[in-house]
């Protein structure tokens, strides 16, 4: 008899993906733990395991379907001796079909004015239990207008990336006001809400939330149009996002590391014995987990909502990975206990999983600090985006030789350009300039790092 074989748990906060790959067909015996399927996350790309020892007999998904955790993805016979039947792929259920409805136009990074891309079903209304006399009973039905949502009892009525958008601006999802069916909460609830908190304790000017129109570019030659992955939507969300509610600041300076390139080369031979590369991203790690606990405000986080401080006492930098399919941003763990070969080596190991598509969710969240070398790419001056909810972001462009003024005479030294954005809700001009000027000390005398670090 066939066993449906679930979507198991795809990572925190995650209720669904876009299948992108179907590793197995109908009659294939499938081990233990073998990739099944390849989803595709607002977070990762990631291959499902199987859970299972048996024969596939029925495929239930198909690619660009969304599959939503819990649900059935395949049918199984259970031992190597089941006949897979002579039928083909049959055709996803009724179920399946609307368990893998998108909402077109998710936000991500870049544009945080879309809806978003995994809804999941509104929580069905649920009776709280009554500690007191009775109360009369409900109305069967509610009438079509905001319902505050709960977090006690049925789930929030939000999808995912509508959640996360809310932890990110800071704001409680299960106190926003939903005006979709049955309560269910979009984007522009949550804005709506926001503005509406914030008028409350500033006075601000008008602000507008509507994404802006396009023109019909058709008018003037031929186009293509092509839809945004999942991780491109995501990020477009989290980057607006972080954009529109963070005061940026971005300071910078340059950082003499003639002396450091010379250590670095001359060290460099031990990290690639262990099977890294001694790169200046690398050594920067090293140098911002010292930074940090001096200057603990960086390794800190803004509660809007309880107006409050978050001091964190660990030190989990993200390291931004260009990949084909965009940016993404692993977290290296506590990085003040690292050493520099260790660094190198786990930076080395990250950044092959990323490109290969082989990190999880959890691989990419809990930073505190985030680093972005563009170094390899050139130019001498960037913005970078806060990688909320961290404060601040370190940037790093390519080091040139430049003529510097030192002890009376022009000499050939290799520059750094370094760029550190920050919240100005929380870190001051001063304070950033300080940090900045720690940093730069930092990658000119290495003996910092032993000294104070």
């Amino acid at each position: 008899m066939a066993t449906p074989f679930n979507l198991p748990a795809l990572g925190e906060n995650v209720d669904a993906g876009t299948v992108v790959g179907i590793l197995v067909a109908v009659g294939d015996l499938v081990e233990e733990n073998q990739p099944v399927l390849e989803i595709e996350t607002d977070k990762a790309n990631l291959e499902v395991p199987s859970g299972f020892c048996g024969v596939v007999t029925e495929i239930l998904v198909e690619n660009g379907a969304t599959a939503e955790v819990g649900a059935p993805v395949l049918m199984y016979e259970e031992g190597a001796a089941a006949e897979a039947p002579d039928t083909a792929v049959t055709e996803p259920s009724a179920q399946a079909a609307a368990s893998g409805e998108a909402d077109p136009g998710a936000p991500a990074v870049t544009d945080s004015e879309a809806v978003p891309d995994a809804e999941i079903p509104p929580a069905k209304e649920t009776t709280p239990a009554k500690e007191t006399t009775p109360a009369p009973p409900a109305p069967a039905s509610s009438p079509p207008m905001a319902v505050p949502a709960t977090t006690g009892g049925a789930p929030v009525p939000a999808a995912p990336s509508v959640r996360r958008f809310a932890r990110e601006i800071g704001l409680d999802i299960g106190q926003v006001p939903g005006t979709g069916p049955d309560g269910r909460i979009s984007v522009e609830d949550v804005k709506s809400h926001s503005r509406q908190m914030t008028a409350g304790r500033v006075a601000t000017g008008p602000r507008t939330s509507a994404p802006a129109s396009l023109p019909d570019f058709e008018k003037w030659g031929p186009v293509e149009t092509e839809p945004m992955s999942n991780l491109r939507r995501a990020a477009a969300e989290h980057l607006s996002a972080a954009w529109t509610n963070i005061p940026h600041v971005t300071y910078a300076d340059k950082a003499d590391v003639t002396d450091m390139e010379a250590l670095r080369k001359q060290f460099g031979p031990a990290a690639e014995a262990a099977g890294g590369k001694l790169t200046m991203t690398a050594i920067a790690l090293k140098i911002v987990a010292a930074a940090l606990k001096r200057f603990p405000l960086f390794n800190a986080s803004v509660d809007m909502t309880g107006q409050e401080i978050v001091h964190k006492k660990y030190y989990h930098v993200g390291v931004a990975v260009d990949t084909d399919r965009g940016l993404v941003v692993p977290v290296i763990r506590d990085v003040d206990r690292k050493n520099m070969v260790e660094l190198s080596v786990e930076l080395s190991e990250v950044a092959a999983r990323a490109r290969d598509r082989k990190l999880s969710p959890d691989d990419m969240q809990g930073s505190t600090f985030t680093i972005s070398n563009l170094g390899g790419f050139g130019g001498t001056f960037f913005t970078p985006i806060i990688n909320a909810p961290d404060v601040a972001i370190l940037g790093l462009a390519r080091s040139r030789m430049e003529q510097v003024y030192v002890d009376g005479a022009f000499q050939p030294r290799l520059m750094l350009p370094l760029m550190i954005s920050y919240d100005h809700r929380l870190i001051d001009g001063a304070d950033g300039a300080r940090f900045m000027q720690w940093l730069v000390q930092a990658f000119e005398e290495p003996f910092l790092l032993s000294l104070e670090g």
